[in-house]
């Protein structure tokens, strides 16, 4: 339950006869919301540990979304991060697509993601991303309409697509995070997120690492044992926990420190929810959620020194806990749902019960 399946959850609500499609289902690890719903899978879902290796059948995903039957459907949407929008719809339906992102381990983050691969995956990467690439681009004219879900996604679509997107903003449960007093706030910062190579976790650890400064991080991942290594007596790795354990450490850390490049970034919005400023990188949704100077400070450069020094301006400046708790507040959920109903309204030219 990520922010792809929050926004799924948000469609259910706007369409609550709506069936899903997808390639893997796991109903351990969905909500109830989303379980209601007639959920059919590709034949990826019947392939040997497809629940745990999905990833690895990325090749095939293109031939399973076409040999999806929607010939009963005069409205389809698309959730996509990865190949979803390849779906073909029957003639006269309409095809939305709420991109959060075109692919990024074929588009702009194929280097690294090619980096930070082993040597057999390497090997196939270049033909596979090729393959996916032409893919990609010639399915972006099987959709209708795209919604992308800030400027910085929209960007790409433009890049890679040729193609014009409206911009929604995911849903955010900013309801679910409280502040709390000042007295109450620790002397920690708090990372937060899939501790993978693109989201930089190994940033923070040096820079905590150097600054002999107190860091939790919190999360699960393929770098969860390496972080573990490298993290100095200051820093200490959490890995996956609890939600009450996550709010509990938003509210009463220093600040978030988020090095990555996000094509949004929910967890910035969270903690802003809890009171709390954030220091992040500055490109991507981040600067589209965080105020700087006033909800958080930006670096400009991935190194352990820009953080640092953004880790210090920080420290010095005054910041005010409702400017962040106001701030979050524009990504509420209930505003996701009132933009996506009204641009489905325009799209088809039929409106969309508010009771729906």
């Amino acid at each position: 339950m990520r922010g792809g399946e929050k926004v799924l959850e948000a469609l259910c609500d706007i369409f609550p006869t709506a069936d899903i499609y997808t390639h893997v289902y796991d109903p351990g690890a969905i909500s109830d919301k989303i379980k209601k719903h007639r959920i059919e899978t590709t034949f990826i879902g019947r392939l040997p540990y497809a629940r745990k290796m999905y990833k690895r059948y990325l090749p095939l995903m293109p031939m399973a979304l076409e040999q999806i039957d929607l010939g009963a459907y005069d409205l389809v949407i698309s959730s996509e991060s990865g190949p979803a929008k390849g779906i073909i719809p029957a003639s006269p339906a309409l095809h939305l697509c709420y991109c959060h992102s075109p692919m990024r381990y074929v588009w702009n983050m194929y280097n690294r993601y090619y980096d930070s691969s082993g040597p057999m995956t390497r090997l196939m990467m270049p033909p596979m991303a090729h393959y996916l690439r032409t893919w990609d681009v010639a399915t972006a004219n099987r959709v209708d309409d795209f919604v992308a879900n800030s400027a910085t996604v929209a960007q790409r679509i433009r890049s890679y697509y040729r193609r014009d997107a409206s911009i929604i903003y995911p849903p955010v449960d900013t309801t679910a995070f409280r502040p709390v007093p000042m007295s109450e706030v620790e002397d920690y910062y708090l990372m937060v997120g899939e501790l993978v190579s693109y989201k930089r976790p190994d940033l923070a650890v040096e820079a905590f690492n150097r600054m002999k400064a107190k860091l939790v991080v919190i999360g699960g991942g393929e770098m969860l044992d390496r972080l573990k290594r490298i993290a100095g007596p200051t820093v200490s790795i959490q890995g996956a926990q609890p939600f009450h354990v996550l709010k509990h450490c938003y509210a009463r850390c220093k600040g978030l420190i988020f090095p990555g490049e996000e094509d949004f970034g929910i967890v910035p919005v969270e903690a802003m929810a809890s009171g709390r400023p954030v220091i992040a990188f500055g490109r991507g949704g981040a600067t589209e959620t965080v105020v700087n100077n006033k909800t958080g400070v930006f670096f400009h450069v991935q190194t352990t020194e820009a953080l640092i020094d953004a880790v210090e301006r920080l420290e010095r400046q005054d910041f005010n806990p409702a400017d962040a708790v106001s701030r979050a507040a524009e990504f509420r959920r209930d505003v996701f749902v009132d933009r996506f109903r009204t641009f489905v309204a325009r799209a088809t030219g039929v409106t969309i019960a508010a009771s729906a």
